[in-house]
C-alpha cells in the first residue's frame, strides 16, 4: 500500500509544481540509471523531457508510474510527497500515460477498451450502461479530435493513429490532471502528428499538464513551454523553450558542439557508381534521372506519397520500374529482385528495421553475417570462429552497445539495432548504400555515430543515398539533395549552399522550380 507523507503545507501554492522529483537516484544492479536527478513540472504547461538512450528518461517515467521504487530522493504529486507509488494510486491522483506501444487489447472493441476497469452501470443494477458509454465516448472524441470512431470496431482493425486516439480518449474520460506522452509520434505520419500537436495545445488551454518525451527535438521546440535535458542519469538543464533552439538542446544532450552533430568527410568524388535515367513506375514516380558517384552522399526527400520511397524500393529490386534504365558501374540491367541488387553490391537499410532490416530473435553476430555467409563458410560448414571474430571487430568499430556477438538483437536499443542493420551490409562489402530514414527513432548520440559511419563509407569509396524527412539532417550529412514532389524530382540543392526553409518550400510545393541534375 502507498502512503502520503505528512507535510507542513497540505495545499500547494498556485504556482507550485504539480510533479516534482528532487535528487532522485535509482540503480539496477551495478548500473546507475538516475543519479540525483530533479524535475519540476508546473501545472497547465507542456514540459518536454529529452535525453539520449540510457540518459534516464524511461526510468524517471516508470518511477512516476509506480512501476519502480526509488532508491533515494523525493517524489511529489500535486503538493503531496509519497514514499511509495503504485500504478493504481498514480491514476487515482490524475496522472495518466500515453505509451508508445499503445497497450490496448487487440480483441477488445473500441467501447470496451475506453471503459476497461471503470465501466458505468445502470443505477441499482449490475448491468453496464452501454448507452452512457457510447455518449461519453462520442462527446470526448468530438470535443478533442473532431472524429467519430465506431465503438463496435476491434482495436486490431484500427490504424496506429486511431489506436492512439483511443488511448488518449481513455485517459481523458478519467478527467486527468497530468498526461504523459512517451514518444507519441513514432508510428505517425506528419498529418497525424499535426492532429496530435493540436490536441496537446488544446489540453494546455484547458489546464491539463502535459509531459512530452520525444527524440524529435523539432517537436519539443514546436509545442513545449519548458524542456528538461537528461544526460547520464542527471538533469543538466531546464530551459524555457522560447529562449532556446533544437540545436542548443541537442548540444546539451550529447555534450557536443553543433558542428560535431553532423560530422562529414571531405571526400573527392570518383567514378559514377549508379546512373538512373528516365526511370518511371506507373502511379508512383516518372522521369527520374540522377547519378551517384564514389565518395558522394545524395539526399532524397519529399512528402509521403511523393515517390521517393518507391524509388528506393525500385533501386533494390523490390519494385519493378515500367520505364527507364538503371546502370550500376556502367552495366545496364534491371534489378528484378533484392538478390540481384545484392549481387551488384547494392545494400538497403529499410525504415522499419525491426520488421525488414534485422532478425530480432537472432544474435548480433548472426545478423551481421546473414547477408555474407559465403565469406564465413566452406564445404557447407560455417567457420564460427571466423564469424565471431568478424562480429567482434564490427561491434568495436561501430561502438555497438551489446553483451558480445551472442547477445540477442531484440535486447538492443533502437540506435544499436540500426547499427547492426548497417553492419550486415558492411560484411557484404557493398558499394552502394540505400538508407531509408536511417536515424528515425534513435537518440541524438546514436544519430551522430550513424553519421560518422556514413562518412567512413564514402571515405573508402562507397556511394550513399539517404532518404529522410529530416531536412536539417540531410543538409548536414549530404553533398546534394533531390526533392520529390508528386512523383518527380522538382529541384536539386547543393547542401552546403541551402537553407532548411528553401528545401521545405520545395517539398511542400510552395516553389515551382522543375530543374534537376542529371
Amino acid at each position: 500500500m502507498a502512503f502520503a507523507l505528512d507535510t507542513d503545507n497540505d495545499v500547494p501554492a498556485p504556482d507550485a509544481a504539480i510533479i516534482r522529483f528532487e535528487n532522485i537516484s535509482k540503480a539496477f544492479g551495478g548500473a546507475q540509471a538516475l543519479d540525483h536527478a530533479s524535475l519540476s513540472v508546473k501545472p497547465g504547461t507542456v514540459h518536454g523531457l529529452v535525453g539520449q538512450n540510457g540518459a534516464g528518461k524511461s526510468t524517471l517515467i516508470k518511477l512516476l508510474a509506480g512501476l519502480h521504487s526509488l532508491d533515494s530522493g523525493v517524489i511529489e504529486i500535486d503538493g503531496q510527497v509519497y514514499d511509495k507509488l503504485t500504478p493504481h494510486l498514480v491514476e487515482s491522483l490524475g496522472v495518466h500515460f500515453i505509451h508508445q506501444d499503445r497497450l490496448l487489447v487487440p480483441t477488445f472493441t473500441v467501447g470496451e477498451a475506453l471503459f476497461l476497469g471503470r465501466e458505468p452501470r445502470i443505477a441499482g443494477t449490475p448491468f453496464l450502461d452501454r448507452g452512457l458509454m457510447r455518449r461519453r465516448a462520442a462527446q470526448t472524441l468530438e470535443h478533442y479530435f473532431g472524429v467519430t470512431l465506431p465503438t463496435s470496431a476491434l482495436i486490431s482493425e484500427l490504424t496506429a493513429a486511431e489506436k492512439q486516439i483511443v488511448q488518449i480518449t481513455r485517459a481523458l474520460l478519467a478527467n486527468p490532471k497530468v498526461l504523459v506522452f512517451d514518444e507519441p509520434t513514432a508510428a505517425l505520419v506528419r498529418r497525424e502528428a499535426e492532429l496530435l500537436f493540436g490536441l496537446i495545445r488544446k489540453l494546455r488551454e484547458e489546464g491539463i499538464t502535459v509531459i512530452y518525451i520525444s527524440h524529435y527535438l523539432g517537436e519539443i521546440v514546436d509545442i513545449c513551454d519548458t524542456v528538461t535535458v537528461l544526460r547520464n542519469g542527471r538533469d543538466v538543464a531546464t530551459l524555457p523553450v522560447s529562449k532556446t533552439s533544437a540545436s542548443d538542446i541537442g548540444t546539451l544532450m550529447v555534450n557536443r558542439t553543433i558542428d560535431e552533430l553532423y560530422p562529414k568527410a571531405d571526400v573527392a568524388l570518383g567514378e559514377t557508381l549508379l546512373h538512373v535515367e528516365a526511370l518511371g513506375l506507373a502511379g508512383k514516380y516518372r522521369d527520374v534521372s540522377f547519378r551517384l558517384r564514389r565518395g558522394e552522399v545524395v539526399g532524397l526527400t519529399g512528402l509521403v506519397g511523393s515517390g521517393a520511397k518507391e524509388l528506393i524500393r525500385s533501386l533494390f529490386g523490390l519494385e519493378r520500374p515500367s520505364t527507364g534504365s538503371i546502370q550500376v558501374l556502367g552495366d545496364i540491367g534491371s534489378l528484378p529482385s533484392p538478390a540481384t541488387a545484392t549481387t551488384r553490391r547494392i545494400a538497403l537499410v529499410p525504415e522499419d528495421r525491426r520488421r525488414d532490416g534485422i532478425a530480432l530473435d537472432m544474435t548480433v553476430g548472426e545478423n551481421m553475417t546473414l547477408a555474407s555467409l559465403g565469406r564465413f563458410s566452406g564445404l557447407g560448414f560455417l567457420d564460427q570462429k571466423k564469424e565471431r571474430k568478424h562480429a567482434n571487430d564490427l561491434i568495436a568499430r561501430l561502438h555497438i552497445k551489446a553483451d558480445g556477438p551472442n547477445a540477442m538483437v531484440r535486447t538492443l536499443s533502437g540506435g544499436n539495432q540500426q547499427k547492426v542493420a548497417l553492419a550486415k551490409w558492411l560484411s557484404r562489402q557493398s558499394e552502394i548504400y540505400l538508407l531509408d530514414e536511417p536515424s528515425v527513432g534513435v537518440d541524438i548520440a546514436a544519430k551522430v555515430e550513424i553519421y560518422i559511419l556514413i562518412s567512413e563509407l564514402v571515405a573508402r569509396g562507397a556511394g550513399v543515398i539517404v532518404l529522410s524527412s529530416d531536412i536539417e539532417e540531410l543538409l548536414g550529412i549530404t553533398d546534394r539533395i533531390l526533392v520529390f514532389y508528386r512523383g518527380r524530382i522538382t529541384r536539386e540543392f547543393q547542401s552546403s549552399q541551402t537553407s532548411p526553409q528553401q528545401v521545405l518550400a520545395q517539398v511542400t510545393g510552395a516553389l515551382e522550380g522543375h530543374d534537376h541534375g542529371r
